[in-house]
């Protein structure tokens, strides 16, 4: 009859050491940035986190500290981060993903995006509206639902569902409480004018 091997208990002492990474250095925290930057699309607050994420973990080899802002604010001049670019970049997307000024003002905000920049990126009324929309067709809310009219019940969970996506309190009124998507059109038109 045929019997399994029994593996061996668990030794600790046995364990494979991981590699202490070294400290980086001035040379080599430029190449991570500029390696950063050419894989992800970045605000500048973005990579000055990046960078100091790395030297907690890693640490510093120098007598000097290292000078982030100096860093970043040279891959600003140099163009290979943009803030403006950035924001309109990340707030397009959540817009089309059909997500809120407010959600989108918060992406922005954690991503180090100025407040100017912010307000000039969370769309304008239509692409707001159209934003709700987007939402609740995905979602099978207010119009775009099966059946008849949701109950009470039903049309608060969808009520709560838009407010948490960061649309506004009377966008989310006026899309659950639609009676078809052709009012819903005309809605946007509104904000078009």
């Amino acid at each position: 009859m045929w019997r399994m091997a029994r593996k061996p208990p668990y030794d600790p002492a046995k364990r494979r050491e991981l590699p202490i990474p070294k400290p980086i250095d001035a040379p080599r925290l430029e190449e991570m940035a500029l390696a950063y930057v050419a894989r992800f699309a970045s605000s500048a607050g973005k990579l000055a986190d990046y960078l100091k994420r790395k030297l907690r973990e890693r640490g510093w080899e120098g007598e000097d500290g290292p000078d982030i802002a100096a860093l970043v604010e040279r891959f600003v001049q140099i163009g290979y981060v943009d803030d403006a670019t950035y924001a309109r970049s990340k707030a397009q997307g959540l817009l089309r993903r059909g997500y809120g000024a407010r959600r989108i003002d918060q992406a922005l905000g954690a991503a180090g995006i100025a407040e100017p920049l912010r307000e000039e990126s969370r769309g304008n009324g239509a692409e707001r509206r159209r934003a709700a929309i987007v939402m609740a067709r995905k979602r099978r809310f207010g119009p775009f639902g099966i059946g008849d009219k949701p109950d009470r019940a039903l049309r608060e969970k969808q009520v709560a569902a838009m407010l948490r996506a960061g649309h506004p309190l009377d966008h989310v009124r006026a899309v659950v409480n639609a009676v078809s998507e052709q009012a819903l059109e005309e809605w946007v038109d509104e904000a078009d004018d």
